[in-house]
C-alpha cells in the first residue's frame, strides 16, 4: 500500500512547517482581492498562518501578511482572522 504524502506549509507568523490542514489560508486572487480561505482550495496566491493567537500577533506585529502579498492588507481581513482563530480555540 502506498503511503500518502502530507502537504506541508510554512506559517508566516512563527515560520514553522506544519501540515496544511492545521493552518488557515489567506488568498489573493488575480483581481487583487484578499480573503480568508477556509476551504484551502481557492484560486490565487496563498499565505498560511497557525490557528492560534500567538502566531497572529507575531504576524500582525511584523507585517508579514503585507510582505507576503506585497500590498497593504485591509483591516477587515485581520478581523476575519481573529474571529476564525477565536472560534476554533473554543
Amino acid at each position: 500500500m502506498k503511503v500518502k504524502k502530507i502537504p506541508l506549509r510554512k506559517c508566516i507568523g512563527c515560520n514553522e512547517m506544519k501540515s496544511k490542514k492545521e493552518l488557515i489560508r489567506i488568498v489573493q486572487n488575480k483581481q487583487g482581492e484578499i480573503n480568508v480561505d477556509l476551504t484551502g482550495k481557492a484560486h490565487g496566491r496563498g499565505a498560511y498562518i497557525c490557528n492560534n493567537k500567538d502566531c497572529f500577533q507575531k504576524m500582525n506585529k511584523s507585517k508579514a501578511l503585507n510582505r507576503a502579498f506585497q500590498s497593504e492588507i485591509p483591516q477587515e481581513i485581520y478581523e476575519k482572522l481573529v474571529k476564525e482563530i477565536d472560534s476554533s480555540e473554543n
